[in-house]
């Protein structure tokens, strides 16, 4: 029996730790607004906190090493002094509760690496969905070779129409062991977690996802062979499998079979969720010259009416393709040759229209660029048929939703403190 999905020796906060400190958002959010961090690191102060364990996109610049390096230092602290708490080989199912969706369900578990690439033109069973930049691979894997353990953020979807594997979960919530219940801090929402220690069942079921029965019914291939695909954390996972590549280098073919580098923490979801909403990402370029709207203004093309916003010009419409990849491609595309030429210029990527009307609104040379939504039923057949697509294609919700970090894993042959 194939297998991609397993159990983990998940470690969690000791019961004395107060979670609404604990647990933070994904460090690529708010990467524009330093001030969202700044008021989060004031609530947390000195408590013990996963936002000691990462670094967040906003605050890259400043002396990475010196920062990698306190990271590392948390990571050991919380070891050694039992912050962290091994629960038992288990998956977590996960209830989020945000500003925006009543409940939206997820299974934390470990994915086998080897099951899974980013490289372009393969076919793992676990792909990306976007394109991969490689330059931002080795920050993360430089965070990662002296980290004693892992912490992620990473959105796996599955297609899973029919089975309804995790929703069945829940209808059996009453029966499992509850291990947190907190409201999430910044106006996040709530989190509920569940324990799960039977395994095997659910294995059956994901296999049934990559049938070719079902692959045949889904996408009218019976070989598709694709069983998730990155929803978010792209860039997280490819660091994590570059990180491990390194690792079994130094290893023996005994020890590549268990080492805990291989496997990778990630939150399961499926697509058709209700909870789960597909937003755009849009666009916010810095310091371009007034060329830059020129040729912005040759691209119009198609009946979506997006938007271009500017402190100094207002709000402006743009004429793109309906095909929300074929709109995304088009503007990335010309942003990213434009910064090839003019290299004082810089693009983000901003979650919701109250953030990308912000940061214009701060920054006078900023220009905000809307894009369109894609429909989350055409993510699966999308990648099969025509490979990733452009970087920042979507988002899972508004950029408040994002995961929050709370489990973790060790990524080192270690032992730790047992919780009770």
């Amino acid at each position: 029996m194939m297998r991609s999905f397993y159990p983990a020796h998940i470690l969690l906060p000791r019961p004395s730790t107060d979670l609404s400190k604990w647990a933070v958002i994904a460090c690529d959010q708010f990467t524009s607004q330093p001030e969202y961090w700044d008021s989060l690191n004031q609530q947390i102060s000195d408590s013990p906190s996963t936002l000691r364990l990462i670094l967040p996109e906003a605050y890259l610049g400043i002396d990475e090493a010196e920062e990698i390096t306190k990271i590392n230092r948390h990571m050991d602290a919380y070891l050694q002094d039992a912050i962290l708490q091994d629960s038992g080989n288990c998956m977590i199912l996960v209830e989020r509760q945000t500003p925006y969706v009543p409940c939206r369900l997820g299974l934390v578990l470990a994915v086998d690496l080897e099951m899974y690439s980013y490289a372009p033109g393969s076919k793992p069973l676990i792909r990306a969905t976007e394109q991969t930049v490689a330059f931002r691979i080795p920050p993360r894997v430089k965070i990662r070779e002296k980290a004693a353990i892992e912490i992620p953020h990473v959105l796996l979807l599955i297609n899973d129409k029919d089975e309804h594997i995790i929703e069945s979960l829940y209808t059996k919530r009453d029966t499992l062991e509850k291990v947190y219940d907190f409201e999430l801090n910044m106006n996040g929402g709530h989190l509920r977690g569940y324990k799960i220690k039977e395994f095997d069942t659910l294995q059956n079921q994901f296999n049934k996802l990559i049938s070719p029965e079902y692959s045949q019914k889904m996408y009218n291939d019976p070989q598709a062979g694709l069983l998730g695909l990155v929803g978010d954390g792209n860039h997280s996972l490819a660091s994590a499998k570059a990180h491990w590549d390194n690792v079994k280098k130094t290893l023996t073919a005994f020890e590549i079979k268990s080492h805990p580098a291989r496997y990778a923490l990630v939150e399961v979801e499926n697509i058709y969720d209700e909870g789960l909403k597909f937003e755009p990402i849009h666009r916010v370029i810095f310091s371009a010259d007034q060329d830059f709207w020129c040729g912005l203004w040759m691209l119009q093309t198609g009946d979506y009416h997006a938007a271009v916003y500017s402190k100094t010009h207002g709000a402006r419409p743009l004429h793109l393709p309906k095909v929300a990849p074929l709109a995304i491609k088009l503007i990335q595309e010309y942003i990213d040759n434009y910064i090839l030429t003019h290299p004082g210029t810089k693009v983000d990527y901003v979650h919701g229209m109250d953030n990308l009307l912000a940061v214009c609104d701060k920054n006078r040379d900023a220009i905000g660029i809307t894009l369109p939504p894609l429909a989350k039923e055409d993510l699966f057949p999308y990648v099969l048929q025509e490979g990733v697509l452009p970087r920042k294609s979507f988002s899972m919700g508004e950029a408040i939703e994002k995961r929050y970090y709370f489990e973790s894993k060790l990524i080192i042959a270690s032992q730790i403190s047992k919780g009770e």
